[in-house]
């Protein structure tokens, strides 16, 4: 009877032991490892979860953001996939990484992140993030792995171009097909995010096939649209190459604008609007250097209204000087045109030109007069009224 109650207690104790490692290395562990927790206490950290975090990042990009992301881990783990906006201070190299904050306020809300519950970089970097100063400094504990279970990545350039090298994902431009037409990664395929529903068929058939989407930089937010629509249409490998086209370029990679054009002959078109307008040489452009010129003068035109189609809090962290803000998107025809000033000649911008060739085409597709209604294609960054502008090369 003894021998049979030392071998039930083997036998309990061994079930315990296997239960302890399957909380501990699988993937069911859903609070912190004794470990992590006794530094989360230390520490005296707030952890916050997926939705918390998912509704912190907004569109996904830097700029939309309502917090800081840092993702905690080695560069190598980073560049494979992250958490859309976040930064990388690995707490191995925080000395070296700490200055991307030197510009941060001290009360900005930071969010760390690691490897998932049982990673303990995450409370190490807040430690000395706290210790440097900053004070709203946030856990989110589950991490990456979680995140990368749950919704899309965001990935390096490096990723996105071994992709496709080995020809291991279906890469899907974003942009307005204007902007595909122009140039694009060769082999893309163009969904832009306005155009979603009517051309979902193109989405592969396998949902675990390899995606990644891509627009027109780091402040685009149209492949973190097309991503979050995959998501929720059941696609489970879905990435953000958030570099985009102009890092591809910059890269030095291929482009479909290599490949050249069948030269047709063209009737001339006018070179000026009505009211004196440089025209630029695609449909609906205005000649991006002509109006950079007079931006860096701090002289644009009178008879010009810029309009900045991106969403409010954008629009106040930084705009070009004497623009006026109209969230584009949000509204349908009739109403962004109303909208307009009617005694002036409309330049719509954005951050990366997308938008505000969505603006155009909006208006275009609804048959109103387009004479004085132009877009600028650049990249714009702006702090307050400092900006900094590249024009993006035409597509003639």
């Amino acid at each position: 009877m003894l021998v049979k109650k030392i071998l039930s207690s083997f036998v309990v104790a061994g079930l315990l032991a296997t239960v302890s490692v399957v909380n501990v290395q699988g993937e069911m562990l859903n609070k912190p490892s004794p470990k992590v927790k006794m530094m989360i206490d230390k520490f005296n950290l707030q952890v916050v979860d997926f939705n918390y975090v998912k509704k912190v990042i907004a569109k996904g990009t830097k700029k939309s953001a309502k917090a800081v992301l840092v993702d905690a881990r080695p560069n190598a783990k980073f560049i494979k996939g992250t958490i859309p906006s976040a930064i990388n201070i690995p707490d191995t190299d925080y000395a070296n990484y700490i200055g991307q904050l030197k510009d941060t306020a001290k009360n900005k809300e930071i969010i760390v992140f690691c490897g998932g519950w049982e990673c303990g970089k995450s409370p190490k970097v807040a430690n000395m993030l706290k210790k440097d100063g900053f004070t709203n400094v946030k856990l989110y504990q589950a991490g990456e792995p979680e995140w990368g279970k749950k919704t899309y990545s965001e990935i390096d350039i490096a990723v996105a171009r071994a992709a496709f090298k080995n020809n291991s994902a279906v890469l899907i431009d974003a942009r307005p097909y204007p902007k595909f037409l122009q140039e694009t990664i060769p082999g893309a395929i163009a969904i832009p995010d306005t155009q979603v529903e009517e051309l979902k068929g193109r989405f592969p058939v396998h949902q675990m096939e390899k995606v990644i989407v891509f627009c027109g930089g780091f402040e685009c937010a149209k492949s973190h649209n097309v991503a979050k629509k995959m998501i929720s249409m059941g696609y489970k490998n879905v990435s953000v190459f958030a570099g985009g086209v102009p890092q591809w370029k910059k890269e030095g990679l291929p482009t479909t604008k290599a490949s050249g054009t069948i030269k047709t002959e063209k009737p001339k078109k006018a070179t000026m609007s009505k009211n004196g307008l440089k025209l630029g040489s695609d449909e609906g452009s205005v000649d991006g250097d002509w109006l950079l010129k007079f931006i860096k003068e701090g002289n644009v035109p009178s008879f010009i209204q810029i309009v900045d189609v991106t969403a409010p809090e954008e629009y106040k962290a930084g705009h070009i000087k004497g623009a006026i803000n109209i969230e584009a998107e949000k509204l349908k025809a009739d109403e962004l045109y109303a909208k307009l000033p009617k005694d002036k000649t409309i330049v719509f911008n954005c951050t990366a030109g997308g938008r505000s060739i969505d603006a155009w085409m909006k208006l275009k597709n609804a048959n109103y007069d387009m004479g004085e209604i132009y877009y600028f294609d650049a990249n714009i960054s702006c702090k307050g009224n400092d900006c900094k502008i590249e024009v993006n090369e035409p597509l003639e």
